[in-house]
């Protein structure tokens, strides 16, 4: 029996007016002091979501609270974390861990292979409460040891190892499923000293933390609005700042303009069924298709006949990389082809098939049917917004009319199977394939598969991927995936779009030992923060 955890005795909680002065920076005082670390502000999320990683907090891989067996470094491979070593076995249904030793999280107890199989076993029993780890394939976890862990999978399931990297281990004894939203106990180089709601989260460092000794002892992130943060900023109130890319012309004051690599794509749902009334999986008739978008010939006219560098010059001062698929910093990805600014051959196509420009209105119709359709951007995403416009307006180019609008995303989920809808997607897990492209997840809630593809052909090699029995076999069915899927034109993939922050010009992050980041509305960018350090 490992050593009873410590219990959390109390936060230190300091009733704070404007959140803003935590730090005490002023505009004339860039470098922040020992005592009042560095603040930043990485977007909303970190506060609309949980920090309990057993909800799936930080789900998307940044140890800084609490840490995984595996983590992803800056060349986007699998490195230990908690993790040593592992092994897979030939079968692909057992994997065995060895822990590192004399590990303890922030209360100053003891990590070992308990603390993994409670984990594993508690995310797996409440699954329902924690979307971004799938452990359907998990048949039994156990500790072989202190420092073994063992996993017995039901059947093979190759994203297993991505698994590994995204779910962070939280202490079995101490456990507590409330105060873990907003006050986790990990073993990162950071723990959470105080939690102001909507408002701030200070960060003190972790002098538990197995690694290397983190330069900066605090930091605070706040939450604001987006112009307010950048307005602080060049009031000289933030250490780092996301923006928008409407901001990356701007200039502030002893700040300067990092633009960092990513895996997050911007792509555009094609509905690609007729319209119809198909029932749900909640047995409710709802209506699907859309009678433009159906017709491939529009789809592929779009894919080829699009200038995706005009659009993203135009719609975010050329800060992204053209995309026709996801991007090649993830190993899985298909990224041979690339068409793109064909326009006389993708006017050709929609002649061809039917599709004539009306003298009138310089519009494509078809037997009656304008060319014309909706796309959808989430309100309030100037950037997504600001994307869609672009396209449409590049679009005007083959006769295709787009009518850009926004809604919620509570009102996109009942257009999705109707509309276009312009999309993020980024991670290090493959499994995001199956959302686009899975057949049988048509209509079954949430965002999967909102063009209402289905692909017998995808479908097998979705599960070819899925039961492979090593990770080279796995990797070349997902590509076979995309290439499948790509012929039918699905989905408009149009920029790999770069992540912006004004950094303190006396603050190094360390870009060396930034990972590409996946998509997560800024947060990302905290992926390696106990590298950073003051010049």
């Amino acid at each position: 029996m490992k050593n009873m955890k410590k219990k959390i005795v109390g936060i230190l909680c300091l009733a704070m007016t404007v959140p803003m002065l935590a730090t005490g920076c002023g505009k004339d005082d860039k470098v922040a002091s020992k005592e009042d670390g560095i603040k930043i502000y990485i977007g909303t999320s970190i506060f609309d979501e949980t920090l309990d990683p057993i909800k799936g907090g930080f789900s998307y891989g940044y140890p800084f609270i609490n840490n995984a067996l595996l983590k992803v470094n800056s060349d986007s491979k699998y490195v230990g974390d908690l993790a040593k070593d592992w092994k897979v076995s030939d079968d692909s249904l057992t994997y065995t861990f060895d822990l590192n030793k004399d590990v303890k999280f922030s209360d100053g107890s003891e990590f070992n292979a308990e603390d993994v199989v409670f984990t594993y076993e508690t995310v797996k029993k409440n699954q329902a409460d924690n979307e971004n780890v799938d452990l359907t394939y998990l048949d039994s976890v156990k500790a072989i040891d202190d420092d073994t862990v063992e996993f017995k999978l039901s059947k093979p399931y190759s994203p297993f190892l991505d698994t590994t990297a995204l779910l962070q281990i939280v202490p079995s004894d101490a456990y507590d499923s409330k105060t873990f939203d907003t006050q986790p106990i990990g073993t990162g180089a950071y723990k959470v000293a105080q939690y102001d709601s909507n408002q701030q989260i200070i960060l003190n460092e972790n002098e538990n933390y197995f690694g290397k000794k983190p330069e900066i002892d605090k930091v605070t992130i706040v939450n604001m609005e987006p112009d307010s943060a950048f307005a602080a900023a060049k009031a000289g109130d933030l250490d780092l700042v996301m923006v928008g890319t409407n901001y990356a012309d701007e200039k502030i004051s002893n700040m300067h303009l990092e633009k960092l690599e990513t895996m997050d794509v911007r792509n555009i749902s094609l509905p690609v069924r007729k319209v119809s009334e198909e029932k749900n999986s909640e047995g409710k008739m709802v209506k699907v298709g859309n009678n433009v978008t159906s017709d491939i010939a529009v789809r592929k006219a779009l894919s080829i006949g699009i200038d995706r560098k005009k659009i993203i010059e135009n719609s975010s001062d050329g800060i992204g990389v053209p995309s026709v698929n996801f991007t090649d910093n993830l190993v899985w990805a298909s990224t041979d082809t690339y068409e793109d600014n064909k326009v006389e051959e993708a006017k050709k196509l929609l002649d061809d098939a039917g599709w004539k420009v009306s003298k009138e209105t310089g519009i494509r119709e078809k037997d009656g049917q304008k060319c014309t359709f909706d796309l959808y951007a989430s309100a309030g995403d100037t950037d997504r917004y600001n994307l869609c416009v672009a396209v449409a307006e590049n679009a005007k180019d083959l006769g295709i009319d787009i009518k850009v609008k926004t809604a919620t995303w509570d009102e996109i989920v009942t257009l999705q199977n109707t509309e276009a809808v312009i999309w993020g997607w980024g991670q290090y897990s493959p499994t995001v394939l199956s959302s686009l492209f899975k057949s049988d997840l048509f209509l079954t809630g949430g965002y999967d598969n909102s063009a209402g593809y289905s692909n017998p052909e995808v479908d097998s090699k979705i599960q070819e991927a899925i039961s492979s029995n090593n990770q080279e076999e796995a990797i070349e069915s997902w590509k076979e995936v995309q290439k499948l899927a790509e012929k039918d034109y699905t989905n408009l993939f149009i920029v790999n779009i770069e992540h912006c922050y004004f950094v303190n010009d006396n603050l190094d992050i360390s870009l060396d030992t930034q990972i590409p980041h996946p998509h997560g509305h800024g947060t990302p960018v905290i992926c390696n923060i106990a590298d950073w350090k003051m010049k």
